[in-house]
């Protein structure tokens, strides 16, 4: 409490508001320069998204001692769908050549050209070894590589496929995502805060809060990145923009309607504002809180691309919640009331809530609120149903980009028609040198493998390669992992474990799915308990979850429909479930917290009907505009070309609205009614004899 104060006094004080705002000017000038440093910072290799117990990933571990982990191969693939000509057989001998003196290139590794047999197609494998950059180098290296396979080509179609070909495609498909990405966001933001303060000024102010809060958050990630080992991609760096405006924005609105509400009762802002940051400061800090921690249980979990984002995102929720509740008051105090033209609330003036819109919804609810809720669910229920066509499988590399087929893609369709479809992808096997003899004549005996190598002997073990037949992103390859991994772990005392690219991507799928089975139920147990310790009853956080597990359910179904039937995306990420989850419930609880604090006060004064009724009129159009604006940024991300981000940026967008519009503000509404003060077994407040003598038609009044 005593903390709480002290935040409230420095944010409204009639001096201290101006050594704030100072402070925040020195933290974005030491800032700035190194929150430029953060994408320098970002580690996009493997060894950042893997699951660090995976088989894969110990096998990577073993190549390491004698090879880069950062070596990428480039299959280099020529094509004449009409026949190879003599021409164009002696330019990838010459192309070859040339590979080898790229930078980069490792010595002695060229492979080929080997010729197709239908006499269509060549490949050449070039392992690059990108050093420390990992994707980020890779562009670089496919454009080296890529100039020499055009010069002269006569006709020849050429792509650069295989893992390196991969690499410079996401790399690309993020790259600007400084730029595009927060532009798109500002743009959201600022038209919506437009929208809801209908003034040209006061959205400035959130805004400027928000920046600052997101620099300064990028510069502590950025000095954790560099010298705590904190693991940053450019996945968690494109969702945190989104996620500091989006939340902090949320934070402002709040914060700025209970100073607008406080500002019709009090002649003086400093005494406004200290009312209403002490009611409802403890909600945004419980509803940050909240995100927070929910955030953090990512920590526990198995796949380093998700075990990373935790931290990352929970510090920029942390930095926006600080700047919201001391940067923000101060700027809305220096500038009064004039801010708010041209409808400036002055004292004594009626407040609009108690006449508007969700005052009526009230009204309407209060009538046959049992019918509402009952009715709200079974709705809610049917839009679930569309969870069936869920398929949150996996992306393969067709369909990891929206609205394209890059040239990585492009030259895998070549390789499959005319080549073994794993070619430059082999799969990799590991076993003791004793058992090497065996170990290779099982994994030859794997359906589905094909052309083997002799076992070669590195770092005290053997080593093998096999290309698989089918497709290294397609179902059948991995199967064909799950096979070999059968045929040589049944090899006495080998030891051998199965590794390459397939089944880097067949262990990030599986981790993922222990992480969902493991993260989601901490999630739940977490809120109950933040809730019941806030609400101080059980009720209320049992009836709240439960509204968020169908709220959830509804925003999966109606979102697998749009990608099956609309956007035809056909599958969704393994961590596709999970990321909807967290987002949705730890950001989403935000408004439970906020409606229900606010219902809570209002029931104690006034009863538990009454109380519900004035918390809905008093809450339900900032929590609706704050909803608006997560829902934007998150649908920011739909600018980026990538399946996954796009995905996301739609569920968590419709899931937010969906929660704010009717499962906050109908659903809840509709039990607190129903319920009445057994919402609040078995706190004080369920025993408090009910006092209150409004009728259901009366019209509630948010002005105690």
């Amino acid at each position: 409490m005593s903390r709480a104060r002290t935040i409230i006094a420095v944010a409204s004080g009639r001096r201290a508001k101006w050594a704030v705002v100072i402070f925040w000017l020195i933290i974005v000038a030491v800032a700035g320069p190194l929150s430029g440093k953060l994408t320098g910072a970002e580690k996009n290799d493997s060894s950042a998204w893997l699951p660090a117990k995976a088989e894969s990933t110990k096998v990577l571990d073993l190549q390491s001692r004698f090879q880069s982990p950062n070596i990428f191969t480039a299959v280099v693939v020529y094509d004449r769908p009409s026949g190879l000509t003599s021409a164009d057989r002696a330019k990838a001998v010459a192309d070859a050549k040339q590979f080898a003196r790229q930078p980069g290139v490792v010595p002695g590794q060229v492979t080929g050209p080997i010729f197709a047999q239908d006499g269509k197609a060549i490949e050449t494998l070039v392992p690059v070894n990108l050093g420390s950059k990992g994707w980020n180098g890779a562009s670089a290296a496919v454009t080296s590589l890529r100039n020499v396979a055009q010069a002269n080509d006569a006709g020849l179609s050429e792509h650069i496929a295989g893992p390196l070909g991969s690499a410079a495609d996401s790399a690309n498909s993020f790259k600007g995502i400084d730029g595009t990405l927060l532009l798109a966001t500002l743009v959201v933001v600022i038209a919506l805060l437009l929208i809801t303060y209908r003034s040209p000024v006061l959205w400035l102010f959130p805004v400027i809060s928000a920046g600052i809060a997101l620099v300064s958050a990028e510069a502590l990630i950025y000095l954790l990145a560099a010298h705590a080992g904190l693991t940053v991609n450019a996945q968690s760096a494109g969702i945190l923009y989104v996620l500091v405006f989006g939340a902090g924005t949320d934070y402002a609105l709040l914060l700025t309607a209970r100073y607008r509400e406080e500002l019709r009762r009090h002649e003086d802002r400093h005494e406004a504002m200290a009312l209403a940051m002490r009611r409802a400061g403890p909600a945004i800090i419980a509803s940050a809180g909240t995100v927070i921690l929910g955030l953090l249980t990512l920590s526990v979990a198995e796949l380093n691309s998700t075990k990373s984002l935790g931290p990352v995102l929970a510090i920029g929720v942390g930095v926006a919640l600080v700047s919201m509740m001391t940067l923000l008051p101060a700027l809305l105090l220096i500038f009064g009331r004039w801010i708010f033209w041209p409808v400036k609330p002055a004292v004594g003036t009626a407040e609009p809530t108690a006449q508007g819109l969700w005052a009526g919804v009230g009204r309407r609810i209060a009538a046959r609120p049992r019918v509402v809720w009952v009715t709200t669910a079974v709705i809610l229920g049917i839009m679930a149903l569309g969870l069936t066509g869920l398929k949150a499988s996996g992306l393969t590399a067709a369909e990891s980009f929206v609205g394209h087929h890059p040239d990585s893609v492009v030259g895998q369709a070549v390789i499959s028609q005319n080549f073994p479809a794993g070619a430059g992808q082999p799969v990799v096997v590991v076993s003791d040198v004793a058992q090497a003899t065996q170990v290779e004549a099982v994994f030859k005996a794997t359906p589905g493998i094909t052309g083997v190598t002799p076992p070669v002997i590195r770092a005290g073990h053997a080593f093998l390669q096999g290309t698989l037949t089918s497709a290294p992103d397609s179902q059948a390859a991995y199967g064909t992992i799950d096979k070999v991994r059968a045929a040589v772990h049944a090899v006495p005392g080998a030891q051998a474990m199965v590794g390459g690219n397939t089944a880097v991507t067949l262990d990030i799928a599986r981790a993922a799915d222990h992480d969902r089975n493991l993260i989601i139920p901490i999630i739940l147990v977490l809120v109950f308990v933040i809730l019941g310790l806030l609400l101080r009853a059980i009720i209320a956080p049992i009836m709240l979850i439960a509204t968020v597990g169908l709220s959830f359910a509804a925003s999966l179904g109606v979102s697998s429909l749009f990608f099956n039937h609309v956007f035809n995306y056909g599958n969704a990420d393994n961590s596709f479930p999970l990321f909807v989850f967290v987002f949705l419930v730890a950001l989403g609880i935000d408004y439970n917290i906020f409606l229900m604090t606010r219902v809570r006060e209002e029931a104690a004064r006034h009863g538990p009907r009454r109380g519900a009724l004035t918390g809905l009129s008093a809450t339900g159009g900032v929590i609706t505009s704050a909803g608006a604006v997560l829902a934007g940024t998150f649908a920011a991300l739909s600018t980026l070309p990538i399946t996954f981000l796009a995905e996301l940026g739609f569920a968590v967008a419709f899931g937010v609205l969906l929660d704010t519009i009717v499962v906050r503000s109908v659903l809840v509404t509709a039990l607190n009614l129903d319920l009445g003060r057994w919402v609040w077994w078995p706190s004080k407040l369920y025993r408090q004899p009910v006092q209150e003598s409004e009728h259901l038609q009366e019209q509630p009044s948010a002005v105690p």
